[in-house]
């Protein structure tokens, strides 16, 4: 890729006021830090449309006016904040401005690569550019990642066109090239962005990784860069907002089976309340780290297609351990509901994986739900009678 000039890191004449201090480093590639001219902003009024973000360290001066320029180093804040969303806390809201931002200090020559407008997608874009100069254009996906906003429509080539348009890329490229990430590829027609911009779409690599290898070999990936991978870390790490996203559903589940457990001859016994519910919540919670954690983990190796049925094979086993283990005094009724809770709650659980998965399409999982669920429904209601049964 071309680099840009020294002059390309002139100070603007009038950048708005970022949150704190930032350095050379935080703005410049490495090759463009002794110069002088990459000094901290000074403090002017906000420019309007943008919000002044702490990973926004200066504003580029050019034809279509002032252009943030984003560092490539991640914060504590960042990190925190990605460590958030791998636990679901905030998800909905974590999003960035739309609009076009700048890496490095590109030029009319350099890359325009699009992104959706989930701040950790934004995220991994701008750090896997450490070091380059290129424009990122950000469309509005109502704060969804590219590949989700793809299936969704949010990603999608009117979006691209309608920023494009309003951007008035023409302007500041003199190539007619944007990159699109090939997990956005479901979403985008790539000749009717031609028709209607006048710029070919060219698919970028699966990681964003891989991004400065793929510009410095003149946009052409090899085929490991196209191959979407799923292994093991990739599903562990998706596995704890498959919990946190279950809360409430946790929460009331507890409730209802402490409640079940008091029901017995006397009526209602706090006592028989306490000690066979927390029995009764320990099997629910198996069934749920079961389908939520081990059935990802073990996902290759697991027999059936459906995830539903994948889940309640290992549910068949937890419930296993759990029987020949603590609960092999529970009695015939006790058991039966342990089985039938632990493999439903786990069928259940192990179904909403189906979301996060490079295994699954949404037919297929349409069918799954309206077969599974009713299963699983049953299941559980049975587990409930049962359980109270067993009391008198």
């Amino acid at each position: 890729m071309d680099k840009p000039a020294d002059k390309c890191c002139s100070k603007p004449s009038a950048p708005p006021p970022v949150p704190q201090a930032k350095t050379a480093a935080d703005c410049c590639p490495p090759q463009q830090q002794q110069n002088s001219c990459c000094s901290p902003p000074t403090e002017q009024p906000e420019i309007a449309g943008y919000s002044i973000d702490p990973f926004v360290c200066d504003w580029l001066d050019t034809p279509l006016g002032k252009v943030p320029q984003v560092k490539s180093k991640l914060s504590w804040a960042d990190r925190r904040g990605r460590w958030a969303m791998r636990w679901g806390f905030g998800r909905d809201h974590y999003r960035v401005t739309p609009g076009l931002y700048a890496v490095g200090r590109p030029d009319d020559r350099s890359p325009l690569l699009i992104s959706a407008n989930y701040k950790l997608s934004f995220d991994c874009l701008r750090h896997a550019l450490a070091g380059e100069n290129a424009w990122l254009l950000v469309i509005d996906t109502k704060g969804v990642n590219v590949w989700c906003a793809a299936g969704k429509g949010t990603f999608s080539t009117d979006e691209i066109v309608r920023r494009c348009r309003q951007v008035q890329v023409e302007r500041l490229v003199s190539h007619r090239q944007i990159v699109v990430p090939q997990l956005g590829a479901p979403g985008v027609a790539g000749y009717k962005v031609k028709q209607e911009t006048g710029f070919s779409v060219i698919y970028g690599p699966v990681r964003a990784n891989d991004l400065k290898t793929f510009i410095a070999a003149g946009m052409h990936a090899t085929e490991e860069m196209r191959q979407v991978t799923f292994n093991l870390w990739e599903r562990l790490i998706l596995t704890p907002v498959e919990v946190t996203i279950l809360y409430k559903q946790i929460l009331i589940a507890t409730l209802a089976l402490f409640i079940l457990s008091g029901i017995g001859a006397d009526i209602f016994s706090f006592s028989a309340a306490w000690h066979r519910g927390i029995a009764a919540v320990a099997a629910g919670l198996t069934g749920v780290l079961t389908g939520s954690v081990l059935m990802p983990i073990l996902l290759p190796w697991l027999p059936t297609r459906a995830f539903a049925s994948k889940g309640a094979l290992l549910g068949l086993i937890t419930a296993t351990v759990l029987a020949l283990g603590p609960y092999q005094a529970a009695g015939v009724g006790g058991l039966i509901c342990l089985y039938l809770l632990v493999v439903a709650i786990a069928s259940y659980t192990a179904m909403n994986f189906t979301g996060s998965s490079t295994f699954t399409s949404p037919s297929g999982v349409e069918k799954e739900m309206r077969i599974a669920i009713p299963c699983q429904a049953l299941a559980v209601l049975t587990a409930g009678l049962v359980w109270i049964g067993a009391a008198f």
